[in-house]
């Protein structure tokens, strides 16, 4: 995005302001060259800077889930990704999160740039009240998203038994460095995220955002689905995603894609990368927002293990115009056949069919599943060559057929793993991973504490003012 230079340069003079808050003096003299931000432009512009700001990064537990290649080589000592690779109960993760880790600093950045603009937007010259609104309620859809990221990574998931007394993470609402901040029960949290998106949604909240990067009123509403569904209120869960489809129902069309570049894609040897089509301007999208990607630069997805991609329903072209198989020394896996920006922390419209499919299902009468799988089917005509109607005799039957689509097409966001421990607490539909390496079968057990991460150890021995409990053991 545009004025990216400058976008830094602010806010790496907002965080200096922030640590100097107490130096009356400095904050009366302003930087040669630089400039204080003090219009409304000036904050807004915090919400453009892709790679602070728009990134949901959540490695591990793509690794847990064996939905990203790791090699061989890569698997020889001990490491917080063989740990979840290979399923290893006995390992201690948090001594092996050692290091910055990119899920804890990434969200917690995002969420002080939130806060910075909450504080600080109400006294933002060069604009009207409304305008004033509208950039506060961005920001309070953007930390919502962020928190759903953090508490689905680092707690146990909401189960309305438990909620209360099981912790979450810090809650933090102020930008400033000294800021007292209290780890939340995951209760009061969901609570919180409920709460910053209804007051966004009734406080300016657009429409039409600025760009993708701002989060409109659908987003919103698509938000609250994926939130209401992980506390399992299918029938909230629903209205949301239908509301959210109100405004927008479009989806790509990957078969037309696939036949229209069906030369190349099915040409032996060829890994030329083509662009994306899910980038800033896919037509799935409510609010775009980076996964693995860094945001600053032309990327690949991830590789696949050759057993993630036997996962993927035959004919899928949406897999078919995405990798493609390739042995390089030991290892084989599927290439990443496309390069771009891709929206693997967002929400899109894909998604909200499938959350209705699911909620659909589950309020099926008399196993007529003919409205859940009219859902799902909306999404598979896009996607799955020679696409036949979906049939289910049972409300698992539905689920299972359900389920697969969504881990697909979600792949590499947050949504695969928080569905996984949502199935898993609910019990009925849990699964057991299991999988053969070098001629030893591992599992992971849906009750495994491996489901939850442990914080990194600079949030635990650095937890500024306030104290972090570890979620887990090890």
């Amino acid at each position: 995005m545009k004025n990216r230079k400058n976008i830094i340069c602010w806010f790496m003079l907002l965080c200096g302001m922030l640590l100097s808050a107490s130096c009356n003096d400095f904050l009366n003299i302003v930087p040669k060259g630089q400039k204080i931000p003090t219009t409304l432009a000036d904050y807004e512009a915090l919400l453009r800077y892709e790679y602070n700001i728009a990134r949901t990064p959540v490695m591990n537990a793509l690794y847990l889930l064996n939905d990203r290649q790791v090699n061989k080589s890569e698997l020889n000592s001990a490491t917080l990704t063989r740990a979840n690779y290979l399923w290893d109960e006995s390992a201690d993760r948090i001594e092996l999160n050692n290091s910055s880790e990119d899920t804890y600093y990434c969200l917690y950045g995002a969420i002080s740039t939130c806060n910075l603009l909450l504080e600080n937007v109400p006294s933002a010259t060069e604009c009207t009240e409304a305008q004033r609104t509208e950039v506060m309620a961005y920001a309070r859809v953007i930390r919502a998203l962020c928190y759903f990221n953090l508490v689905n990574f680092y707690a146990d998931t909401y189960q309305s038994a438990t909620a209360a007394s099981k912790l979450a993470v810090p809650w933090i609402t102020s930008a400033n460095i000294n800021a007292p901040s209290r780890q939340v029960t995951v209760e009061e949290l969901y609570g919180y995220m409920l709460e910053d998106i209804r007051t966004a949604l009734d406080n300016g909240l657009p429409e039409e955002s600025m760009t993708v990067l701002h989060p409109n009123r659908a987003a919103a509403h698509a938000l609250l689905a994926r939130i209401y569904l992980q506390m399992g209120n299918y029938e909230d869960a629903l209205h949301y995603a239908e509301e959210a489809l109100k405004y927008k129902d479009e989806l790509f069309d990957w078969v037309a894609y696939y036949e229209q570049h069906k030369a190349q894609l099915e040409l032996p040897g060829d890994y030329t990368e083509m662009a994306t089509p899910m980038d800033h301007n896919y037509v799935e999208n409510y609010y775009f927002r980076h996964g693995e990607n860094n945001g600053n630069q032309v990327q690949s997805e991830s590789k696949l293990p050759v057993e993630r991609g036997a996962r993927f329903e035959t004919g899928d072209a949406r897999f078919l115009s995405r990798w493609k198989l390739r042995t390089v020394n030991q290892d084989t896996y599927y290439e990443s056949i496309t390069k771009g920006f891709f929206n693997h922390g967002g929400l899109t419209t894909c998604e909200m069919y499938l959350i209705k499919a699911e909620c659909l299902a589950r309020k099926a009468v008399n196993n007529d599943f003919s409205k859940a799988l009219a859902a799902l089917d909306a999404v598979r005509q896009t996607r799955i060559l020679d696409c036949q109607p979906s049939t289910a005799a049972t409300l698992a039957e539905a689920i299972e057929l359900i389920r697969r689509t969504k881990d697909n097409e979600l792949i590499f966001s947050i949504v695969p793993f928080a569905d996984a421990r949502r199935f898993n607490a609910e019990g009925t539909y849990a699964r057991t991973m299991t999988k053969t390496w070098e001629g030893k079968t591992y599992t992971l057990r849906p009750d495994s504490h491996l489901w939850t991460m442990p914080f990194p150890a600079g949030a635990t021995q650095n937890p500024g003012n306030g104290t972090i409990t570890q979620n887990v053991a090890k």
